[in-house]
């Protein structure tokens, strides 16, 4: 079942069904599972002006990890989950997640206490942060399989990240993406400095079977065949 609908609060997201499960991919890039009241984000990749500088890189506005919080506490507001799970790559490492501003800390800490909050561990952050919650590796719910990195043989019903997919219309500029087909859903990134990934690229064209859809983000999430 694929539709376009309007949610609790006034958000507006894209039905579909995934292993049985009805799910609305959000057109924040949020995922949403109204019978379980769980809110998904994959990649908020907080902490990453930190990383970059501490590499080398360019100084960057120091304000992503804010930003990125201020957009998941409005999702959280809006829609009152009972569950929020984080799917990897939650910081940009495990030093920039420790060197966090003392304001984004205290705020992190607030959003945890008020709900059963999972961090699915990514490439970025293979390990507990040390900000509550719970941690591992990858989470079975239901009929669901939560984990950051795709697998090629994996069942019906996965729920992975890491890839920060984007495409766009033949006329339009690229734009964060679901990818959705029979197997297997990749999320968006939602972290405010992410780039993105093509869903061109041989890597994910290869793992999309032939039927896969984009679900493209922005104020009204717009499905399409998956640009390949």
């Amino acid at each position: 079942m694929r539709s376009a609908a309007e949610h609790q609060g006034g958000v507006t997201g894209y039905d579909f069904t995934l292993a049985g499960a009805r799910l609305t991919a959000l057109g924040s890039g949020a995922l949403w599972w109204a019978e379980r009241r769980l809110l998904c984000v994959s990649d908020l990749h907080m902490g990453k002006s930190e990383r970059h500088l501490r590499r080398g890189g360019a100084p960057l506005p120091p304000y992503e990890t804010r930003d990125t919080l201020a957009r998941l506490a409005a999702l959280i507001r809006q829609l009152q989950p009972e569950t929020v799970l984080c799917l990897g790559d939650s910081f940009d490492d495990l030093a920039a997640a420790q060197a966090l501003p003392p304001e984004d800390v205290q705020d992190l800490r607030s959003l945890i206490a008020a709900q059963d909050w999972i961090w699915v561990e990514g490439n970025h952050d293979p390990g507990p942060a040390g900000f509550g919650g719970r941690s591992c590796t990858e989470m079975r719910l239901g009929p669901l399989t939560f984990r950051h990195i795709a697998e090629g043989d994996a069942e019906a019903g996965e729920i992975s990240g890491h890839y920060h997919p984007k495409a766009r219309l033949r006329r339009g500029s690229a734009r964060p993406a679901f990818l959705l087909d029979r197997t297997r859903l990749i999320l968006p990134a939602f972290g405010t400095y992410t780039g993105g990934l093509r869903s061109s690229d041989p890597a994910l064209a290869g793992l999309m079977a032939p039927e896969a859809i984009a679900i493209l983000t922005g104020p009204k999430p717009l499905p399409c065949p998956m640009p390949r």
